[in-house]
């Protein structure tokens, strides 16, 4: 995000570490307590991040995609995801993010990785991540999203109040490709 701060930077951070910690445990086993503890710290934490930083072209665009299909908001921000930070990922504008995140995913060699190195290893981390729990990887397994809408949704997109607070602001034709490679699975 454009107003993202130390402090919100520290909470994100901390969230993505529990999150990588335990969301898998917690969808393994609904009843781990200590799991769904966790998470629900890593929820409120990351809330928190959100509310101070701001969102982007991932919650722009999801909320344009679930709307206009009638889809749940959670589902199409963990498809748009991975498309999303690898657009954020090529932009000079992303310098340092994509290797906070990769420090706090505990990636090896974070430390010393090159802005677009950071930023691929952490699309593949999150994509892996996202497989590993049985999400569904492209709009395509999303049932009725119709690729002839993308004009549309991506009016919505580029309107929408998340997509200020991106870190790179992308146009009509940007949004549509972005929703065109989540279609195809382009990552």
């Amino acid at each position: 995000s454009v107003r993202a701060t130390p402090l919100t930077d520290k909470d994100a951070m901390w969230a993505i570490r529990v999150i990588k910690d335990y969301l898998p445990a917690a969808v393994k086993d609904g009843q781990d307590v200590k799991a769904r503890e966790m998470m629900a710290y890593a929820e409120y934490t990351a809330g928190m991040a959100f509310s101070n930083a701001g969102l982007g072209i991932v919650h722009a665009m999801a909320h344009a995609l679930g709307g206009h299909f009638n889809l749940p908001h959670g589902i199409c921000n963990s498809v748009l995801l991975p498309y999303g930070m690898k657009f954020n990922g090529k932009s000079p504008n992303a310098s340092g993010r994509f290797q906070l995140m990769a420090e706090a995913l505990e990636l090896p060699g974070a430390a010393k990785m090159a802005d677009r190195q950071a930023a691929e290893v952490c699309v593949n981390y999150i994509r892996g991540l996202s497989k590993s729990l049985g999400m569904p990887q492209t709009l395509k397994e999303l049932k009725g999203v119709d690729p002839e809408k993308f004009g549309d949704l991506a009016d919505l997109a580029v309107k929408d109040f998340c997509m200020g607070d991106n870190l790179v602001r992308a146009d009509r034709e940007q949004v549509i490709e972005v929703y065109g490679e989540a279609w195809r699975g382009g990552i």
